[in-house]
């Protein structure tokens, strides 16, 4: 059986949930092809990508929330469509969709079924948590941006039978976790300078702040920012008294599986982050709206307070895989 597994290249989340997901779809002896889309991660997969597009990226901003005049410049249509039709889904039995949108569309325009191992899915379900405020365009864009046919969803809490918790992967659960003095950072919508105006008025903690925009490592005072490297970050992160992160999905959801102290801060005017935002607050996880200094007596008590909302996530990857396989081309084969 011929399979192309489609991973969003926006952010580093979806490549590192594939670090372990395609292991277990080789095991499967499938004939497997990886198509990976975006550019604005930071990390790579292991693993031979046939089909590296540019796709659709939103661009991080400085300011807190995605740059959207860097995105639209780095939006080429007629480049996007030519890419849409360039990927040959009618060669394969299956199409696995991590919130990819050249596949996605190449599917849907052929009438091909796409099935959806997202986050993403999870979100969009009437039963997980939504912010306060509506945000209508925002939903609209996360359910058109790359659709699908089917989806299993990965979520904080399986808010419907299709919602898994999420994937932890295998790098995370077999790290030695112990209770440092540095507080881990990755806040990559905000600029070096940002970060270190509001976190230097904190002198008591010691930061490692990952930085999405540093040409090279560097310290000041009280904080270390390191350009992001995979295997820092999972070492800092383990190694932390608290992580101080926005509301993405990896990240959260390792740091609560390790039993860390959490803070999320979360991306303005991005609809999936205030969506995460609103589950983890439901978990009792501190949120603050900005990294702001009106909001630096909150990130203080935080860290004086040693409430650790700790969650113990299983290892089920290797039966969402079984359960994928077996609800669409295998299922349907006999």
């Amino acid at each position: 059986m011929k399979v192309l597994y489609a991973i969003q290249g926006t952010g580093n989340g979806h490549l590192s949930r594939a670090r372990d997901i395609i292991p277990l779809l080789q095991k499967q002896r499938l004939a497997l092809d990886i198509l990976v889309s975006g550019t604005q991660a930071d990390i790579k997969i292991p693993h031979p990508v046939k089909y590296q597009m540019n796709g659709w990226s939103f661009i991080f901003g400085k300011k807190g929330g995605v740059d959207v005049w860097r995105t639209y410049l780095k939006t080429n249509s007629s480049r996007l469509q030519r890419e849409v039709k360039s990927v040959p889904v009618g060669d394969y039995d299956l199409i696995i969709n991590d919130f990819e949108p050249v596949s996605a569309w190449a599917c849907k325009l052929r009438h091909k079924p796409c099935v959806s191992l997202s986050h993403q899915a999870a979100v969009l379900s009437k039963k997980a948590p939504k912010p306060k405020k509506n945000d209508p365009l925002g939903r609209l864009i996360l359910k058109k941006y790359a659709p699908t046919t089917k989806q299993f969803g990965l979520h904080f809490k399986e808010y419907e039978p299709y919602i898994h918790t999420p994937i932890i992967r295998q790098e995370i659960r077999n790290t030695t976790r112990t209770k440092g003095q540095h507080y881990t950072v990755y806040l990559p919508s905000y600029s070096d300078e940002k970060l270190l105006n509001v976190l230097s008025e904190i002198k008591t903690v010691q930061w490692e702040v990952f930085s999405k925009h540093a040409r090279t490592n560097f310290f000041q005072n009280n904080i270390t920012v390191r350009r992001i490297n995979n295997e820092a970050f999972v070492q800092s992160m383990a190694t932390s008294r608290g992580i101080l992160c926005g509301a993405g999905f990896e990240t959260p959801a390792e740091a609560l599986h390790m039993g860390k102290k959490l803070m999320v801060i979360p991306m303005k005017s991005q609809y999936e982050q205030q969506c995460n935002a609103a589950a983890l607050k439901d978990m009792g996880v501190p949120i603050i709206k900005s990294l702001k200094m009106k909001h630096l007596n909150k990130i203080k008590s935080w860290i004086e307070t040693d409430s650790i909302k700790e969650v113990y996530y299983p290892d089920i990857t290797e039966s969402i895989i079984d359960q994928l396989l077996q609800e669409t081309v295998i299922g349907t084969s006999h």
